[in-house]
């Protein structure tokens, strides 16, 4: 599976957490603590420190412009999402079915 697929991916997974958001604030404190945590871990990767910098600023966006923005069909926006500190928001189980759905989708099409 190509970008394609990861693009379909990290669409449905943003648009499940744009969905949630506005009841679980709490959900933007989890994606700054995972910030945090891989900037540690990349110190030395220059590309993901800016990216990581990037989305700690947009998470200082309004609740409804970060869920737009999460789910906006633009190139910085699929970029975005393929970086998205959301991990662990939904459970290992709810990506696999999504993975498993969106992939039996396209080998349907």
């Amino acid at each position: 599976m190509g970008h394609e697929y990861q693009d379909k991916v990290s669409l449905e997974i943003a648009r499940r957490i744009a969905a949630g958001l506005p009841d679980h604030p709490e959900w933007i404190e989890l994606a700054r603590t995972n910030l945090e945590h891989w900037s540690t871990l990349n110190r030395d990767a220059p590309r993901l420190l800016r990216n990581y910098q990037e989305w700690r600023e947009l998470l200082a966006l309004p609740v409804p412009a970060l869920c737009e923005l999460l789910t906006a069909p633009t190139d910085q926006s699929r970029r975005l999402r393929h970086n998205s500190p959301f991990v662990g928001i939904l459970s290992p189980a709810e990506v696999w079915e999504l993975k498993q759905r969106i992939r039996n989708e396209s080998s349907a099409a």
